[in-house]
């Protein structure tokens, strides 16, 4: 299986893929998953990423 987010492909982007996360503002992390927030593509955290899918699971058990 492929680690798309691991290393070798993020050394060609600026700052190796690292910056400030737009939703939560942290700084220093990797910022390589698209999502869309709010009608725009944005790339955000891990963490970030996994708080989107975890409510939007929750609001389709309800």
């Amino acid at each position: 299986m492929s680690k798309a987010h691991r290393g070798k492909g993020l050394r060609e982007t600026a700052g190796h893929g690292r910056g400030t996360c737009p939703v939560c503002k942290r700084e220093g992390v990797k910022i390589v998953y698209e999502q869309e927030v709010e009608g725009q593509k944005l790339k955000i955290c891990k963490t970030c990423k996994a708080t989107l899918a975890n409510k939007k699971a929750a609001a389709a058990v309800k």
